[in-house]
C-alpha cells in the first residue's frame, strides 16, 4: 500500500482515538454485545479449537471476545502499529503488516477468517487479489465472516461517507459477484438490525422491521420487487468447499 491510506493507518491510533466512540470502555462494551448478537451464532457451527484469522484486526477487540468466548487458537493482523502495539500490550497473537502481503506469503491455512469493516477500505483494483489470497489461505470447509456497509441500506450514508478510507461499498449482489468469482460457493448475508435484549431492543426491532415493510412497499411500487438486506451494514458468510 502506497497511497493516503498508509499515513492514516500509520497514526490511526494517535490522530483519532479522541474522536472515535470505540476507544470509550462503555462503547467497546456496546460493541461486545454487538459481537455476542451477531457472531456467536456464527461461531456455534464451529468447534472451538478452529484456527481463527482476524484481518484488520485493530487494538484486538474483536480478538479478545472470541478468547473470552473459548476459541483460543486466534490471530490477528493489522497496517497500523500504534494498534498492533496496543493489541500487543494485552498479550494477543497479531502482528503488524498489510493484509494483502500477508496473505500473499502465509503458508498455513485457517478455519475461519473474520474482515470487520475492511474491505470497504480497498480499491476495485485490489479487490480480486484480496478475496483471492482471502479463498486461499482458507481450509476446505472453511469460511469467510466479513461485515461492511450496505450499498443497498436505508439509512447507509451516515457509515459509507463516515471515514476518508471507504473505497469500495458493496452490496450483496456484488459481494456474491467477486466471492463466486474466486471460488466461494455456499454464500449467505445476515442483516445487522436491532437485537432485543431489553425491552429498548425489542422496540427498536419492532420499529426497524416496520421501517423495512414502509421501505420495501414503495421499493415494490417502484420496481415490483424488494430487498432482504436493508440495514446500513450486512454480515456475509461465505464457505470454501
Amino acid at each position: 500500500m502506497n497511497d493516503f491510506r498508509e499515513e492514516l493507518y500509520r497514526r490511526y491510533s494517535s490522530t483519532f482515538k479522541e474522536h472515535i466512540s470505540e476507544f470509550d470502555e462503555k462503547n467497546v462494551a456496546i460493541t461486545i454485545t454487538k459481537y455476542r448478537y451477531q457472531y456467536l451464532p456464527i461461531l456455534k457451527e464451529f468447534n472451538k479449537d478452529v484456527r481463527i484469522l482476524e484481518l484488520g484486526c485493530g487494538r484486538g477487540i474483536f480478538l479478545e471476545f472470541l478468547i473470552n468466548n473459548g476459541y483460543k487458537n486466534v490471530f490477528g493482523i493489522d497496517v497500523s502499529k500504534e494498534q498492533i502495539d496496543i493489541a500487543k500490550a494485552q498479550n494477543l497473537n497479531v502482528e503488524e503488516i498489510s493484509v494483502l502481503e500477508y496473505l500473499k506469503n502465509n503458508n498455513e491455512k485457517f478455519d475461519l477468517i473474520f474482515a470487520i469493516d475492511l474491505i470497504e477500505h480497498f480499491y476495485k483494483d485490489e479487490l480480486i487479489p484480496l478475496f483471492e489470497g482471502i479463498y486461499n489461505n482458507l481450509k476446505n470447509g472453511g469460511a469467510f465472516v466479513f461485515h461492511t456497509p450496505n450499498g443497498l441500506g436505508i439509512n447507509a450514508n451516515r457509515i459509507i461517507y463516515c471515514d476518508l478510507t471507504h473505497l469500495t461499498i458493496f452490496a450483496p449482489n456484488s459481494a456474491i459477484q467477486i466471492l463466486k468469482l474466486v471460488g466461494f460457493n455456499k454464500i449467505k448475508f445476515y442483516e445487522t438490525e436491532p437485537y432485543a435484549k431489553n425491552l429498548n431492543g425489542a422496540l427498536r426491532l419492532i420499529l426497524w422491521k416496520t421501517v423495512k415493510l414502509f421501505f420495501n412497499g414503495i421499493r415494490l411500487i417502484e420496481t415490483g420487487g424488494t430487498e432482504k438486506i436493508l440495514t446500513q451494514n450486512f454480515i456475509c458468510v461465505a464457505f470454501k468447499g
